[in-house]
């Protein structure tokens, strides 16, 4: 069984849900489809949360009856007998009334998250509702019924398998199972959700507990870029990536997606494919454990980067300093991208400048601090294990005319990394298409 996920625009419209109708069931085997709210919707419930935070009932419900008119519109249009029509406009009245509900309480959290749930509980409840009056023999299982995190708030993966399987077995012989992406319960059964990746993690770990043979993620472009198309031009598609690669990629600035959100299925040895729903035929991206030796296969760039250079002479041969320095950045909750050692200082680069000031009140305590701001990180990913003699001349080559402030290479036989001034990135990565892939 295969597990397609559907983001936002792919089912954004009624036109576009009767589109992903007939992807789904293309094929006439069973699939797993995982989808999220239709676009939009999910920013109107925050919006909504933001005015009940207000103690602002009367902004939250013109949104809601604004939302409510959106989605009548949409029911005129996706179905065509009135029976269906009626029984998803009952449907819809109860989740409207729910969200109204929440103006006369008060409001936390834990409502906040009740609230964005009900874009994919709308989204999927249409769905199933527009492939019955198809004649489609689909059915809804509710991701709250089986999607679950631990008390780290990570998915819990032998809760989630036992779960979802033995809700299969209870219905089985159907063409189309629908859940919902994005949502889950947390270790103590409230309403909560996966924030990294989303609906794609939920993909990634549905296709893990039912080992499917393919995971497919269908967006609105057609997989991964060897490099930014914004930026670029003459970019293609990279047809085959390995889950590092990918990773890598992800991390760094290809917003396509969340590096997390593949590991279950890294783990679980199921090949992802990223495909293009506006493009159905596309060949896309397929994300596997499968290395293609001695290539480069993309670039990638990460804005908004803050560079920090802590110089200290008591650095030289003293034990313990490189652990001071991270304990600093890990008491503010702040990553560090790129690191580069000498005998007498350390620089590292952050994407999070919002403890900046306390860090380097931290820093100054150990050496002399200065920082950098408005840098960006390029990344080039492809099979550069250190014995591919040449890999790596061949990309500073193209950078040979780019003031580069930080190298990272080794650290991972996928990439090397490069800090420069934002400014330069254009120029950077057009130089970078132009020597490795044009």
């Amino acid at each position: 069984m295969k597990v397609m996920k559907f983001g936002g625009t792919s089912v954004g419209t009624p036109q576009r849900m009767k589109e992903v109708a007939q992807l789904v069931t293309k094929s006439g085997e069973p699939v797993f489809v995982v989808l999220s709210a239709m676009s939009g919707t999910t920013n109107s419930l925050v919006e909504i949360s933001d005015y009940l935070y207000k103690k602002n009932p009367d902004g939250a419900n013109e949104v809601i009856n604004n939302l409510e008119r959106k989605y009548e519109r949409h029911i005129q249009e996706l179905y065509s007998t009135e029976e269906i029509r009626t029984t998803t406009r009952e449907f819809l009245r109860e989740e409207f009334n729910y969200l109204r509900s929440f103006t006369k309480e008060l409001f936390t959290s834990f409502e906040e998250k009740s609230i964005v749930a009900q874009g994919e509980i709308i989204s999927t409840n249409m769905m199933v509702n527009y492939m019955k009056e198809q004649g489609i023999n689909a059915v809804l299982l509710n991701a709250l019924d089986f999607m679950r995190t631990d008390k780290n708030a990570e998915p819990d993966p032998v809760y989630i398998k036992e779960k979802l399987n033995a809700i299969m077995e209870q219905n089985a012989d159907n063409q189309v199972y629908i859940t919902q992406g994005f949502i889950c319960r947390n270790a103590y059964g409230e309403i909560d959700n996966l924030q990294r990746g989303g609906s794609d993690y939920t993909a990634s770990l549905v296709g893990a507990a039912i080992n499917a043979e393919e995971i497919q993620i269908w967006t609105d472009i057609d997989g991964m870029h060897n490099n930014d198309p914004r930026v670029v031009e003459k970019t293609q598609p990279v047809h085959q990536l390995q889950f590092e690669e990918a990773a890598e990629l992800a991390y760094f600035g290809a917003k396509i997606l969340h590096p997390t959100c593949v590991q279950p299925a890294k783990y679980a040895g199921i090949p992802v494919r990223l495909l293009n729903t506006m493009q159905p035929d596309a060949e896309g991206t397929t994300i596997s454990n499968a290395t293609e030796y001695g290539k480069i296969k993309a670039v990638a760039a990460k804005d908004n980067i803050t560079a920090i250079k802590i110089k200290s002479s008591r650095m030289l041969l003293a034990t313990g300093f490189l652990r001071k320095v991270f304990e600093i950045f890990e008491s503010y909750q702040t990553p560090i991208d790129m690191v580069c050692t000498s005998e007498v200082g350390v620089s590292m680069s952050i994407d999070n400048s919002a403890h900046l000031g306390e860090i380097m009140d931290e820093l100054k305590k150990y050496g002399t601090v200065t920082v950098d701001t408005g840098m960006c990180i390029i990344c080039v990913v492809g099979d550069l294990d250190w014995s591919n003699i040449g890999f790596e001349t061949r990309v500073m080559d193209a950078m040979k005319d780019v003031p580069v402030r930080m190298i990272s290479y080794g650290g991972s036989n996928y990439n090397i990394s490069f800090l420069i001034r934002e400014e330069d990135k254009k120029r950077a990565l057009q130089s970078l298409s132009d020597h490795l892939f044009n």
